[in-house]
């Protein structure tokens, strides 16, 4: 007799085959879960470097930033040293200057007028004097013209009194005071 088969071989080959795809299923969902917390991990570690990166780059600029407040406080002391610096040698330049100016100002005053005050500011000058003529403040603004030291004589007032015994001008005169070269001071001396 001839042998049948009656077990249900497409049922056996369908059970084979599901649990095929639920293997490879379940590899593929495991393979995939994998790879996502590979991602996040890989994700999540690229953040932490970044905000290393972050903190460190803010730390350094907070100590650039010191760095800068430094060199300004700095710049501003220079700026202040080289103020004084100026100011000391310009006092340095215009020291002897006062020498020529008190002997430029004994060659212009003529016989007859004496001075009793002398006020400087910067470079004008202010001078209260007596002469015994208003010639004389006449002769003295002219040789103040020819002055090396000093220019631009302006009379503001010119006052005649007399006594019983004389005649007296007071007089108000502004001048200024030329600033010569280094090569003409050395001539002058």
């Amino acid at each position: 007799m001839a042998r049948i088969n009656l077990l249900p071989w497409r049922e056996e080959l369908r059970n084979a085959r599901q649990k095929q795809f639920a293997f490879v299923a379940a590899g593929a969902a495991i393979f995939a879960v994998l790879v996502a917390v590979y991602v996040h991990l890989h994700i999540a570690g690229m953040i932490d470097d970044q905000n290393n990166r972050n903190t460190f780059l803010k730390n350094e600029i907070r100590i650039v930033d010191q760095q800068i407040k430094e060199i300004k406080e700095l710049e501003k002391t220079k700026a202040n040293l080289l103020a004084r610096m100026k100011v000391i040698q310009e006092l340095q330049r215009s020291r002897p200057q006062i020498v020529y100016l008190f002997d430029d100002m004994v060659r212009t005053l003529p016989d007859g007028v004496y001075l009793t005050k002398i006020v400087q500011n910067g470079r004008s000058l202010t001078m209260e004097g007596v002469a015994q003529s208003n010639a004389r403040v006449s002769a003295y603004m002219r040789n103040v013209d020819e002055s090396d030291w000093l220019q631009n004589p302006r009379l503001e007032v010119i006052e005649t009194t007399e006594t019983e015994t004389r005649r007296e001008a007071s007089f108000k005169l502004h001048l200024s005071q030329t600033e010569l070269k280094d090569e003409q001071t050395e001539g002058k001396k």
